[in-house]
């Protein structure tokens, strides 16, 4: 084996550990919702339910492989739907939440141990309050966006002073936190996800839904079930 190939091997392989030790000894833990905290997309889901649910899913891929200023997609995707109150409404009653398999637990565990709980999401507030009272995470640890409506319950835009509704974001979501926290954990699923670290002392990639080439290939600590992040924390308890 090359000389590189082994320094290569190494740098990886100490990220990784530097990631678990990160992890072990976390005070604040943040979580993607879309494909991370829940099994799928809310706005997705919300373009189906409103009937454009195909033309929607292509941007959202792309607004998460990293190929594009994720306001564009979010834009973009918005003025296909064009989402009602009423819809909106009706959406939120009638779908069911879906939690990623072994989530509950893992959050459960945390919070046994005093970590703080953040759910940091580019999708919509409206969408995220109900699983996150279902977690007993506060609202106020909620950082997403916000739908607007004229008075007649037409969509009206988005509110784009909310940091997590452009590229970039989560990254300013993570260095907040930070100024309060010593081990900063990320999780997602996405590139979004990724910009979070630094200021964020870990990020780590989640594929238990679906799996981005890009985070893949670039997280130094990759998992598909929540159970490997249980086990490493359960170890040293």
């Amino acid at each position: 084996m090359r000389a590189t190939q082994i320094l290569r091997q190494r740098i990886t392989m100490s990220t990784l550990e530097e990631c678990k030790q990160i992890w072990r000894k976390a005070d604040t833990v943040c979580f993607d919702v879309d494909s991370t905290l829940l099994k799928d997309e809310g706005l997705d889901e919300l373009a189906e339910f409103c009937g454009v649910g195909a033309q929607v899913r292509e941007w959202t891929n792309k607004a998460m492989g990293g190929s594009m200023r994720f306001r564009t997609a979010l834009e973009s995707r918005l003025q296909i739907i064009k989402p009602t109150h009423q819809q909106l409404t009706q959406f939120i009653m009638q779908h069911p939440i879906h939690f990623s398999e072994g989530v509950k637990d893992l959050v459960a565990l945390l919070q046994s141990h005093g970590t703080k709980i953040y759910l940091v999401s580019g999708g919509f507030r409206t969408l995220i309050e109900p699983a996150a009272q279902l977690l007993n995470i506060p609202r106020e640890n909620i950082f997403a966006n916000r739908l607007k409506f004229f008075y007649n319950g037409e969509y009206a835009g988005f509110d784009t002073d909310q940091p997590t509704s452009d590229s970039g974001g989560k990254q300013l979501v993570a260095k907040q936190l930070k100024e309060h926290s010593s081990n900063l954990v990320f999780i997602g699923d996405g590139m979004t996800d990724m910009e979070a670290c630094p200021p964020a002392d870990c990020f780590i990639g989640y594929g238990g839904n679906v799996v981005r080439e890009a985070v893949l290939k670039k997280a130094a600590w990759f998992v598909t079930d929540f159970k490997e992040l249980i086990s490493e924390l359960q170890e040293t308890s």
